[in-house]
């Protein structure tokens, strides 16, 4: 098949890429910048330059495609304060590639996430959050109500913390953090559970929902459940050789600064459904493993 794939230069598009040409497919990498377009090349994948705002070629590369997987996300515009504006050029792209597949029967694969799914116990890919909640999770059923158009519309709920060596997300922030203060924390007990997948995982699940997964589908991309934070910190700890310790509740926005929310959130998700939904079997080393060999320490 031949496969438009956004964000094909970030951190779970570049794998999901090579997989996808590895598995037979040809890819379409979308690029906004010499770097990315680099980066897609390197993949083996074939370049269209452009920009999630461009929603004609987002169209038309859809409408020449056999399918779409839409990774990419307007974190710039996020991170700057404005993640509505983001969230909805988010929407509108997905409602551009539901234009172009529409009667097709072709994939659409959309990236959502599990923070926040199910607060106080497992959530699983049956779970349906109220979407007033958090605008991503409009957009996810936004992509779902395609299917009833007749696109192949499948959701892939990604966990917080896709690692893997380069990584530098939430895990690496948490790494910064404990080097600036000289202690590696968790707040409270510690016992708030947080979900992990590494990121050559999350692309072969990335494959899998687009060669096989049903219409409507929501899939999890979680190889591990919940991992205890003081767990974690532990890891970090140990690898850094600093001491490990607890931060109260009123004392986190102090200490972790912008990740004291999602850092005390008990946010596990199973991904059992999906395991036997495409069999799925994660073969990756888990966080703790990576934390302990160094992925996020640069030694």
């Amino acid at each position: 098949m031949r496969i438009f794939v956004t964000g094909a230069s970030g951190w779970i598009g570049s794998p999901t890429s090579s997989k996808l040409i590895d598995a037979g497919h040809q890819v379409v990498g979308l690029a906004r910048s010499d770097a990315a377009a680099a980066t897609v090349a390197a993949t083996g994948a074939e370049v269209v330059r452009g920009a999630l705002d461009d929603l004609d070629l987002l169209r038309a590369e859809a409408a020449r495609s056999d399918g779409v997987v839409h990774l990419a996300f307007r974190h710039d515009v996020a991170f700057s304060g404005d993640y509505q504006a983001a969230a909805d050029s988010d929407r509108l792209a997905i409602d551009a590639f539901g234009a172009a597949l529409e009667a097709s029967d072709r994939p659409l694969v959309v990236a959502s996430g599990t923070l926040g799914l199910a607060p106080g116990r497992v959530g699983t890919e049956r779970d349906r959050p109220d979407p007033s909640l958090h605008p991503r999770i409009q957009n996810a059923y936004a992509t779902l109500a395609l299917a009833d158009r007749g696109v192949r519309a499948v959701v892939i709920r990604f966990a917080p913390t896709v690692h893997g060596a380069g990584d530098h997300g939430f895990i690496a922030t948490l790494v910064d953090i404990a080097r600036d203060t000289g202690v590696s924390a968790y707040i409270d007990a510690g016992t708030n559970r947080w979900p992990a997948v590494h990121r050559f995982d999350a692309a072969d699940l990335v494959v899998r929902a687009v060669e096989n997964a049903p219409a409507g589908a929501v899939l999890h991309a979680t190889a591990e459940t919940g991992i205890p934070t003081r767990d974690i910190a532990a890891a970090i700890g140990r690898h850094l050789q600093l001491p490990v310790t607890s931060i109260p509740v009123e004392q986190t926005a102090g200490h972790f600064r912008h990740l004291s929310a999602f850092f005390g959130a008990d946010a596990p998700a199973s991904s059992e459904l999906t395991r036997e939904l495409l069999g799925w079997h994660p073969t990756g080393p888990g966080l703790l493993a990576d934390i302990d060999a160094g992925s996020y320490t640069g030694t």
